[in-house]
């Protein structure tokens, strides 16, 4: 082992000693000296083959070595290795026994963190009897105390907390990300001590170098078992900064990933590939292309973000394939993930503190779907099973693309850089083009307007396409019975079309679309924004007659997003006038299907989110109508003779009724006594 320290003092002093220095000047701001593995291997192959396989006594001559060196002896200063991710990166559920006591590098999500707490590394202990102080490392999770005291032979020590010396320590859960991971990821515990505790917030990205550990498992009795839990002693973490990193691209795949960008067909033919078992639906599937690939993010120079991710609902009637699309969008997305608003709350969607036995008793702080899903999508489906409170969490999650947590004493903002993607059934069952979205589904109007597409899906007798459709289905199922009988014996399928094969496999449009956000960064060019602001300047003046608002900066904003994901759709470096056409014709459809309003039959956006001008002015007609009524009864406005003067203003019978109805539910008029109404005067 004296050979070993020579070697860490001989090769901190060669590559690192200018480090040294400057820990030197700023402690205690700066108290770690981080070297990089492979600096280590050049120096010494045997140096860095002792790290890998006897990292706890090599460590400890490393920092012994490191103590060495001028104005360092009396400083808690920490040895930090990183970059073994080139070779020496595991994921946790390919950890064995052959790991454990060995260094190692793991990647993983954070899933949970505890509070920073002190550790208690040298105790001092004084005996009550005779004066006599002992210090004792302390080499293990349980507390050691001194056992008879060498002066007087007694056993009665008192704890001196004021000479100790203690450290900082965390607890951290993390589990596995990646394409090739279980409906179930594996997780494991990682123990933080030093400056590097409180690092880490739920739903980081990290590469956690350092020894893995087993320790026993209790029976019911608390007796130790031969069964051992991992966990790793941390001795470095390594933050994923880069966007979608830990999807591997090969020099092959970014070949052809470069020849895919060069099809002037691509988007036709991303379409084709997602869910090919649904039939149609181009529109909706090419907003779907879109969203993998999604706008870019904007940092302002006064803080200000503005966010690049698409947002998207399905709406309508059961049985469209909406629940089948996401699934399969959570799995072509990178970081992709799904869940039902129905099981799901506020706590699960965005972050929560919990105590349970992970913080031994003591709260810690847990990740949802959102912040699980940063640089992702979030598939949400049912969306609108979520209560009034649980979707109200989701409102800063959308539009800021963070949540903020204050709650047992622990205070974070965590990020939800997400795309979502969601589906709502409505209220009765059946979707009603005739009316509001708003009033159709369990879903506050605020919440609607975060989301840049909203879709209707209905589903209407149409002879034409349902013979398509049918064939369509029937092919699948086809094809499917055949693939299922070649298990068993030698079948031909030469003359049986497989017409649910994507034309790009999930897996590239995977990479593909990794690639494209993490290397791609868009530029508008001057005939793009001009088209984008003639688009929107038209669309206003739609609106100034009548009332009605055709659409709002959100929109506009939407717009731009679609824009920017379609020149990342072609790696493209600018925004040309063509990407502007493609975000153009699919925010036209958008708003062609839930924006207009079928009374006045202009497009006005208060038609999705709120009233329509026709509905707001028919609702100032009738409460004239009930104040001029009002002057000539005491008792109120006869109902009846409402009716009959809004139907001479053109007003049909059953939309006063519902009027007046949306009027008491909304604290407007009341009903004194039965068949009068009057206004509340507030």
């Amino acid at each position: 082992m004296i050979e070993i320290a020579e070697e860490w003092s001989e090769f901190l002093r060669q590559y690192y000693k200018t480090q040294i220095d400057e820990i030197v000047f700023t402690y205690p701001a700066k108290r770690s000296l981080c070297v990089d593995y492979w600096d280590i291997d050049r120096y010494s192959e045997g140096l860095a083959e002792a790290l890998l396989n006897r990292p706890e006594e090599t460590l400890e001559e490393a920092s012994r070595a490191l103590k060495s060196f001028d104005g360092i002896e009396d400083k808690e200063v920490f040895l930090r290795i990183k970059n073994l991710t080139r070779v020496f990166k595991v994921k946790i559920q390919n950890l064995r026994s052959a790991h454990l006591n060995k260094f190692v590098a793991v990647e993983g999500l954070v899933k949970k963190v505890t509070e920073v707490r002190p550790i208690l590394k040298k105790g001092f202990f004084q005996c009550q009897n005779c004066g006599n102080e002992v210090r004792i490392e302390q080499t293990s999770s349980k507390l050691e105390s001194p056992g008879i005291c060498e002066e007087c032979s007694k056993k009665r020590f008192k704890f001196l907390p004021e000479k100790s010396e203690f450290s900082d320590t965390q607890k951290i859960e993390i589990q596995d990300v990646g394409d090739d991971i279980s409906s179930e990821p594996a997780r494991m515990s990682i123990y933080a001590e030093g400056d590097i505790a409180g690092d880490l917030n739920p739903g980081d990205r990290v590469i956690t170098n350092g020894t893995l550990y087993g320790v026993a498992r209790l029976d019911e009795r608390r007796a130790k078992t031969t069964v051992f839990d991992k966990h790793v002693q941390a001795n470095c973490f390594e933050m994923r900064e880069e966007k979608l990193e830990e999807i591997e691209i090969s020099e092959e795949d970014e070949k052809e990933i470069l020849e895919l960008s060069r099809n002037e067909n691509l988007l036709e033919d991303i379409i084709a590939s997602i869910s090919p078992t649904i039939y149609g639906l181009e529109n909706e599937k090419k907003a779907l292309a879109l969203q993998l690939f999604g706008g870019l993010q904007k940092e302002m120079d006064d803080g200000t973000r503005l966010r690049g991710d698409i947002h998207i609902l399905f709406v309508g009637d059961p049985g469209t394939a909406k629940s089948q699309l996401l699934r399969y969008t959570s799995q072509l997305a990178p970081r992709g993930i799904y869940a039902s608003g129905k099981s799901s709350s506020a706590a699960g969607l965005t972050a929560t503190v919990v105590k349970d036995s992970f913080g031994e008793g003591r709260w810690s702080l847990e990740a949802g779907i959102l912040v699980l899903a940063d640089r992702g999508v979030a598939c949400i489906d049912e969306i609108d099973k979520m209560t009034p409170q649980d979707s109200s969490a989701m409102h800063q999650a959308m539009e800021q693309q963070e949540v903020s947590i204050a709650k047992a004493g622990i205070s974070a903002t965590l990020q939800t850089r997400c795309a979502i993607l969601g589906a709502a059934n409505p209220k009765y069952g059946r979707f009603d083009s005739y009316k509001p979205i708003a009033e159709q589904i369990n879903l506050s109007p605020a919440l609607l307007s975060r989301f840049d597409l909203i879709f209707p899906f209905t589903d209407k007798p149409d002879p034409v396409k349902d013979r398509k459709l049918a064939e369509h289905i029937a092919h699948v199922h086809l094809f499917g019975e055949i693939k299922e009988l070649r298990k068993t014996r030698v079948v031909r399928m030469d003359d049986v079309e497989n017409v649910a094969k994507p034309i790009i496999e999930p897996l590239m449009l995977k990479k593909y679309s990794a690639y494209a956000k993490r290397r791609v960064i868009p530029i508008l060019k001057e005939e793009s924004i001009e088209k984008l602001i003639n688009y929107y300047s038209e669309l206003r003046k739609m609106g100034e007659e009548g009332g009605a608002i055709p659409v709002t900066a959100r929109q506009f904003e939407a717009t731009i997003r679609l824009a920017e994901a379609s020149a990342k759709l072609r790696l493209g470096n600018y925004v040309e006038s063509k990407d502007c056409d493609v975000a153009i014709n699919i925010m036209k459809y958008c708003l062609g299907k839930i924006g207009v309003d079928f009374e006045t039959g202009k497009l006005d956006i208060d038609f999705v989110i709120g009233r329509p001008a026709s509905q707001r002015t028919k609702m100032t007609k009738i409460m004239d109508i009930i104040k001029d009524l009002e002057r000539e009864s005491e008792g109120g406005a006869d109902e009846r003779e409402v009716i009959n003067n809004a139907q001479s203003d053109g007003i049909p019978e059953q939309m006063v009724f519902d009027t007046l109805r949306k009027l008491k539910n909304e604290g407007l008029i009341y009903e004194p006594r039965g068949g009068k109404v009057r206004i509340i005067r507030k």
